[in-house]
């Protein structure tokens, strides 16, 4: 095997490239110009090649030197950036999510949170699956579903299944809201990979004769399609609380609280230490409070 040169030689010989300078090389590392040049000299007699110039305003590259330089500073930006990776960050928070909880709730919120806390990086993973804490690097975590979640999680409720049946105004306008059950059974309906339509229509007491409907993978893509006239969705009231304020959809069915799949957020009890991860949990638990 090539006996690799000395990691110290590498990382001024790095430095002194990107400078070409031994003396703002030195001031980057911590170190004297006078340490720098030795350990390139030491680097050059490892290798037996020339790596640099000297010239009268610093240095430039030889061409072997040039190659070998360009091949250096990419390994040590890959280091840089795996150890950034692993290093922890105290304002740092990655909080994981389900894309319809980011795209219709925490997003809409986040210049509030923002102006609260400018110091805090939040950090958002939206995914379907269930993240883990240990291997995927997660500080937070929202869950639907019903407790417990573990014994090492501090677990706090922030929304109940509470499902409303939402349209554009222009859906159903000749009627007052909410529709009768009849009425609703007759209209385009919405579904997405919850699929509650056949429990809700139930709960209502009737059967769904509406001619055609949609299928949708999410929820966030309900709603959507909702308000683009699609028909009607059926979602938590949390999550179209600022479409309903704004217009864009109206509740035209009655509210049905379907339980057993509420909203919580979770948090690793080792991360109470942690104040920028507190700050969030705070913050959010805030604001749902207030969204009831």
């Amino acid at each position: 095997m090539i006996e690799l040169p000395p990691l110290n030689s590498l990382r001024a010989f790095d430095a002194a490239g990107r400078r070409l300078s031994f003396r703002a090389a030195a001031d980057e590392l911590g170190v004297t110009q006078g340490a720098v040049a030795q350990q390139v000299r030491q680097l050059e007699a490892h290798l037996g090649v020339a790596l640099f110039e000297r010239v009268p305003k610093g240095l430039t590259f030889t061409s072997v030197g040039r190659s070998f330089h360009n091949r250096i500073a990419e390994v040590f930006a890959d280091l840089r950036s795996a150890t950034a990776e692993l290093k922890p960050e105290p304002n740092k928070v990655l909080i994981s999510v389900t894309p319809t909880f980011a795209a219709k709730w925490l997003i809409p919120n986040l210049p509030d949170f923002t102006a609260a806390h400018p110091n805090i990086d939040l950090r958002i993973m939206a995914t379907e699956k269930v993240s883990s804490f240990h291997s995927d690097g997660i500080d937070l975590a929202v869950r639907q579903g019903s407790p417990p979640f573990g014994a090492s999680l501090e677990v706090t409720l922030l929304f109940r299944q509470t499902l409303i049946a939402v349209a554009t105004p222009s859906l159903a306008s000749d009627e007052p809201y909410p529709l009768e059950p009849k009425t609703l059974s007759k209209l385009p309906k919405i579904h997405d990979s919850h699929d509650l339509w056949p429990s809700y229509l139930a709960y209502l007491g009737v059967q769904d004769q509406s001619p055609r409907g949609l299928s949708l993978s999410q929820t966030s893509l309900a709603v959507d399609a909702a308000i683009a006239g699609q028909g009607v969705a059926l979602v938590s009231r949390f999550l179209v609380a600022h479409d309903l304020e704004a217009g864009r959809l109206a509740e035209v069915g009655e509210v049905w609280e379907a339980g057993g799949k509420d909203f919580y957020i979770l948090m690793p009890r080792a991360a109470k230490t942690n104040k920028s991860v507190v700050e969030v949990v705070t913050w959010i638990k805030a604001h749902s409070a207030a969204a009831l």
